[in-house]
């Protein structure tokens, strides 16, 4: 009997298992169908907004839907004339920039060996080698660049996207049994996923607006690249500014000297200070945070997963879930286990004073 039992409480944890590996290699098989879809996704609720003001404002549904995909078209094609040139120059360049890498690193190595710090001359170079980091730079891009040649059937999503989205509470509203409380918690959910992804991605382009501007003041190659790289990489708290200053603290050490490339990281430094310490916690407010263990395993497994987009949608779709945790009172503590160490107190805090605010019960 005991047996049994147990084989009755294991066999649920079992399928779930596995039915989250089939899921998982599902998509990573389907990767080219997802990507342009999480793609449209995420452009349709970044674009849903500014549409639905303008139909407030009295512009019909088609003409709001017209201007907003000739924006995202301007858009498009602004970034398609800035990436492609710069990125295939720099692909080309890449070989040599691994070289002057690799020479740097043996000049440093000598410079080393003069002032009486024994490194191993043939070890380290073949173990360490910095190159990989503007590979990595290179696939990301390409992989961005490429998302173009599927920019009909995006574009095409996001039309049908957007035609649905004031439909689709009406739909809810006949599936679900308890509409009206279901409605207000998925309404409450949609306003928060819009709000947070919105001023996420205005502040990300000021980010990338101001990272071109300082390095093509010190004259650091390809600063619409790297401006664009920030922009992207800006949606991966931490880890992300870090993948970003990378590349372009290598290319300004070959390229202009020691110096520059200094300034180069300062103004990476200045730049996330401001925007993580002070712009986004005001912002935003710091129920978004999200756990620095759970941003790095999420761009990871994104990136498995889904590809180089995958690392850049990651922390989207992983503080998506966190606020949809949060919208529900019986899943708001799995939101604490996303978020940092702080947030536990504030759960903590609300705890205390719900339990202050019950009545107390009157003996009979």
């Amino acid at each position: 009997m005991n047996d049994s039992i147990k084989q009755t409480f294991k066999a649920p944890t079992v399928l779930v298992l596995a039915g989250f590996v089939i899921v998982v290699a599902g998509m990573k098989a389907a990767s080219v169908i997802l990507v342009p879809f999480f793609l449209a996704v995420f452009i349709a609720v970044i674009c849903a907004p500014p549409m639905f003001w303008l139909q407030r404002k009295g512009w019909p549904r088609l003409l709001a839907l017209t201007l907003v995909l000739a924006a995202i078209l301007l858009v498009g094609l602004l970034f398609g004339v800035m990436i492609v040139p710069s990125l295939n120059i720099f692909l080309i360049s890449l070989p040599g920039y691994q070289e002057q890498l690799t020479a740097s690193i043996a000049d440093l190595i000598n410079w080393l060996h003069g002032h009486g710090v024994n490194i191993p001359k043939k070890e380290l170079p073949g173990n360490f080698q910095p190159g990989w980091v503007m590979s990595l730079v290179g696939d990301i891009l390409s992989t961005l660049s490429s998302a173009f040649t599927n920019a009909f059937l995006i574009l095409l999503t996001v039309v049908f996207l957007l035609l649905e989205a004031a439909d689709l509470p009406k739909k809810l509203g006949v599936l679900l049994k308890n509409p009206a409380r279901s409605l207000a918690t998925i309404n409450a959910f949609s306003q928060h996923a819009k709000r947070y992804l919105v001023i996420k991605t205005l502040i990300s382009a000021a980010v990338g607006l101001v990272i071109w501007l300082w390095l093509l003041i010190i004259g650091v190659d390809y600063p619409v690249l790297w401006g664009i790289l920030s922009f992207l990489l800006n949606y991966i708290p931490n880890i992300g500014a870090i993948i970003a200053v990378l590349p372009v603290a290598l290319l300004a050490l070959v390229s202009l000297g020691v110096w520059p490339a200094l300034l180069a990281v300062l103004g990476f430094v200045v730049v996330h200070i401001v925007v993580g310490n002070i712009i986004e916690p005001k912002l935003m407010g710091k129920g978004m945070n999200l756990s620095t263990l759970v941003v790095f395993l999420s761009m990871v497994f994104w990136g498995w997963v889904l590809g180089p987009i995958g690392m850049i949608l990651s922390v989207p779709m992983t503080s998506l879930v966190k606020i949809a945790l949060e919208s529900y009172e019986e899943t708001r503590r799995l939101a604490v286990m996303l978020g940092p160490g702080s947030e536990i107190e504030h759960i903590e805090g609300l705890d205390r004073r719900r339990k202050q605010k019950r009545p107390e019960k009157t003996a009979l």
